[in-house]
């Protein structure tokens, strides 16, 4: 395993419906400035296409951060002088899912081995 994959990485699957567009365009408005101070970064989004398998009650929009650790989330959620900021993203969405995941760095998908699969799915 290389050091680069040895890296942890801090993911935010961010899965929800958007209910008052405004609102929740005046939060992302802000992120491209916010988000990267505090470590973060969005690597994926999406729009519902179809529910392939599986329980869980399909969102409209998809977004996936990857931040530089844990506490560089944690510093983005708690920061006190973004306190204005979250209740945006809250008011104009429903049925939000926000989960945290840990995981190697992704920048070169050819640098993960098997080893760091299994490391993921070891509990």
């Amino acid at each position: 395993m290389s050091e680069k994959s040895q890296k942890k990485k801090f993911y935010a699957l961010n899965m929800f419906d958007v209910v008052e567009l405004e609102k929740y365009l005046a939060y992302f408005g802000r992120l491209p400035e916010a988000a990267p101070r505090y470590g973060g970064r969005m690597v994926a989004f999406g729009r519902f296409q179809n529910n392939v398998t599986g329980d869980l009650a399909p969102r409209q929009v998809l977004f996936l951060v990857e931040w530089e650790s844990e506490e560089a989330f944690n510093s983005f959620r708690d920061d006190p002088d973004l306190a204005d900021l979250h209740p945006l993203r809250e008011s104009g969405t429903a049925s939000y899912i926000w989960q945290t995941f840990s995981g190697p760095d992704m920048s070169d998908p050819t640098d993960v081995s098997l080893d760091d699969i299994l490391a993921v799915l070891k509990p």
